[in-house]
């Protein structure tokens, strides 16, 4: 990781996961896993008042980042910066906005989905800077 790049730590995405039931927070810490699977030097950041995480190539959020991820009571939302751009097969995105779309993982099926993955590989270079 480049220098002077400051990414969260483990204990800041646990404790924005802390009022999230167990097994969407599981979710959640296996999607954050694949993120960094398909980007290792993929830099996080945390917004522990919005619950939600940033993913990209630094640390600006419209700029620089790719994926989001929320928890919620039921699903964890797994958000594409620039969605309605990446190629993706019918029925994977959700979402009727101009650029931003996601996918809704209920289970460890849907993480397991190689389309998913094809997706996120896809997003970490469209419109977004080199990883530093």
């Amino acid at each position: 990781m480049a220098e002077g790049i400051v990414t969260s730590s483990d204990a800041e995405f646990r404790g924005m996961l802390s009022e999230t039931p167990g097994p969407i927070a599981q979710l959640a810490l296996k999607a954050r896993a694949l993120i960094f699977d398909v980007l290792p030097q993929t830099v996080e950041v945390v917004w522990p008042h919005q619950k939600t995480a940033g993913y990209g190539t630094g640390p600006r959020k419209m700029t620089e980042h790719f994926i989001w991820l929320a928890p919620h009571t039921r699903h964890l939302v797994f958000g594409f910066y620039y969605g309605s751009e990446l190629p993706a097969p019918e029925g994977l995105l959700e979402g009727t906005g101009r650029l931003m779309r996601h996918v809704k993982i209920r289970g460890d099926a849907d993480l397991e989905n190689p389309e998913l993955r094809r997706l996120i590989e896809a997003s970490t270079t469209h419109r977004v800077p080199p990883p530093r």
